[in-house]
């Protein structure tokens, strides 16, 4: 099935050129989009990209798909400006986001909203810990939440991950698959204090008789993961908080895993399902 979004990655890619000028457009990983493309081409049941040495063609399917495929964006934006240009302006989306997220996911957010701000809901963003995004969900203060799911929980999964250890990428164990707790004695940690596990975190260390120096203890994920990449210390976190500068290493016994979901405050699911929240969501997590 044709949907706007692989659409729009096929138009996106021929335009372009490159997975990776592709993706950038569409404020996308470029293994998103590759997996978009190949979805694309399961449905279609036929390639519609070579993809050579040097440069990508399109096969004699992509071409004749290539026509229909701006059309039918053309068709799509004059669909949205039609409606949008008779309605009053719509409220912005309030959308919560888990202060543990990276932030190169929140930015991916709020940069696809920008981009396409004549086809999407606006967007004003709040990041807090779990438990205030949930408060201000049912308070009605916010319209859906980007959090941990819990078992209980009636919500969308965008991505499930693993923790680690977060090192400076030049630390003498940062090549290492595997760490073991012992190992850290000597390291001075950074705490990240709005991590989700913190109290599990600390046990852990403890049972296992590592009471390492604590150089920082913030809420400010930004500020953690840069004391860590300038070489101050290490920290605990979910894999995907590691960017320029850290790696994850996965520490023996810390087998923690968490879901991140979107939820709808109660009576809203048909206007967030609307609205592409989700659709953005799972491009950009």
């Amino acid at each position: 099935m044709l949907s706007r979004r692989l659409v729009r990655q096929f138009i996106a890619l021929v335009d372009t050129g490159s997975f990776t000028a592709a993706a950038s457009r569409l404020h996308v990983s470029q293994p998103t989009l590759s997996a978009g493309i190949a979805e694309l081409e399961r449905s279609l049941g036929t390639p519609l990209i070579l993809r050579e040495r040097r440069a990508l063609r399109l096969t004699e399917a992509g071409n004749r798909l290539l026509v229909h495929a701006r059309a039918i964006e053309r068709e799509f934006a004059l669909a949205e400006r039609g409606v949008l240009e008779a309605l009053p302006p719509a409220p912005p989306l309030r959308l919560g986001v888990l202060a543990s997220l990276a932030t190169s996911t929140t930015a991916a957010i709020a940069a696809r909203y920008a981009a396409d701000g004549a086809g999407k809901a606006r967007l004003t963003l709040t990041d807090a810990p779990d438990a205030d995004l949930r408060r201000r969900l049912a308070e009605n203060r916010l319209d859906a939440i980007v959090t941990t799911l819990r078992s209980a929980d009636e919500g969308e999964v965008l991505r499930e991950e693993g923790y680690a250890m977060i090192l400076p990428a030049a630390h003498r164990l940062a090549g290492r698959e595997v760490l073991l707790p012992e190992e850290l004695a000597g390291e001075t940690m950074i705490a990240r204090r709005s991590c989700e596990i913190l109290a599990e975190t600390s046990r852990f260390f403890t049972a296992r008789g590592v009471r390492p120096h604590f150089a920082l203890r913030s809420a400010n994920e930004d500020r953690c993961l840069a004391l860590v990449a300038a070489g101050a210390g290490v920290t605990t976190g979910p894999v995907s908080l590691a960017g320029q500068g850290t790696v994850a290493v996965r520490l023996q016994g810390y087998d923690y895993r968490r879901r991140i979901g979107l939820i709808a405050a109660q009576g809203l699911e048909a206007l967030i399902a609307a609205s592409g929240l989700g659709e953005v969501l799972r491009e950009v997590t």
